[in-house]
């Protein structure tokens, strides 16, 4: 006889997340009796402590930990299961995660929300933002479905296909009142390992954190988009590389500086990206949307 069931494991699930029963009972709308039922019900029958309780608070046993650590694989596959259920008979999602680059603000596809929903108002959308290596991530672990100028290439060992949207320029730039805006030679290393550097965060969790124009050791401070680091570097309170479109209006005003530096940044490529296999109605739309001519350019426009 079965023990387990998926419904017990969505409890633990939030219970881990949520940090108590009572938390984990606001979020899947339970109360709490039936999230305490639950618990020491799966306990009884497996034989084994799942949590360790103090007061309101709980923790994962060893045990529980490999229980749910195991559990969210089969959380996951089951939530695949029912949307590609729902897919077959509808031909749409249910639900489709967009994961864009911090580069661009959400807000930037307002009238691609718009015509989406004139042809699909019963698929709901989910938008997300992410930041270098945490963009790809959340593609491979299924937190985005499509991702919309994702920086670089994407991890190795496959499982996504890619197609670039286009190749943006970028260049190094300080506030006029910065002590690099006076130095009358190209940058060196050593120039820039004096000050301070301003950097987008990123926002993987399991894929290697990349770094982008900082020196072993220097002094930095990390934000959490590019626009956080556009508004600190225009304050004067740090250097770094911004898009050459993002920037172009406060070059013209004397708000920002471009610097020449002795290793400047080549012009990175940025990408449409999706899951090989699959083939929903929402992702060959927005696939397809995205493919326009100059929709990378489009987008940062708005953003910008």
């Amino acid at each position: 006889m079965l023990r387990l069931s998926l419904d017990a494991l969505q409890i633990l699930d939030a219970i881990d997340r949520r940090g108590s029963f009572a938390a984990a009972g606001k979020e899947l709308h339970r109360v709490p009796s039936t999230i305490s039922y639950t618990v020491a019900k799966l306990e009884e029958d497996l034989g084994v402590t799942v949590f360790e309780r103090s007061g309101p608070k709980v923790a994962l046993t060893r045990a529980g930990q490999e229980l749910l650590k195991e559990g969210r694989h089969l959380l996951r596959a089951a939530q695949d299961l029912e949307a590609r259920v729902r897919r077959v008979a509808s031909g749409w999602e249910t639900e489709f995660a967009i994961g864009i680059d911090s580069l661009l603000a959400p807000i930037a596809l307002q009238e691609d929300v718009q015509a989406f929903y004139q042809v699909a108002d019963r698929t709901r959308l989910r938008i997300g933002q992410e930041a270098l290596s945490g963009t790809w991530e959340a593609l491979l672990e299924r937190r985005a479905d499509l991702l919309i100028g994702a920086a670089g290439e994407g991890p190795s060992g496959g499982g996504y296909i890619a197609e670039p949207m286009g190749v943006m320029p970028f260049v190094f730039v300080v506030a006029p009142g910065h002590p690099l805006a006076a130095v009358p030679h190209p940058l060196s290393k050593l120039d820039l390992q004096q000050h301070r550097a301003i950097a987008v965060g990123d926002t993987a969790r399991k894929l290697i954190s990349r770094t982008v124009g900082l020196l072993y050791g220097q002094e930095a401070l990390t934000v959490p988009d590019i626009r956080s680091k556009y508004d600190y570097q225009r304050a004067g309170l740090g250097f770094g590389f911004l898009p050459e479109p993002y920037v172009r209006a406060a070059v013209r005003s004397g708000e920002l500086i471009v610097k020449e530096v002795e290793e400047p940044k080549p012009a990175e490529t940025f990408y449409l990206a999706w899951r090989t296999g699959e083939d929903g109605a929402a992702l060959r739309w927005w696939i397809e949307r995205m493919r326009r001519a100059g929709m990378l350019d489009r987008l940062l426009a708005l953003s910008c």
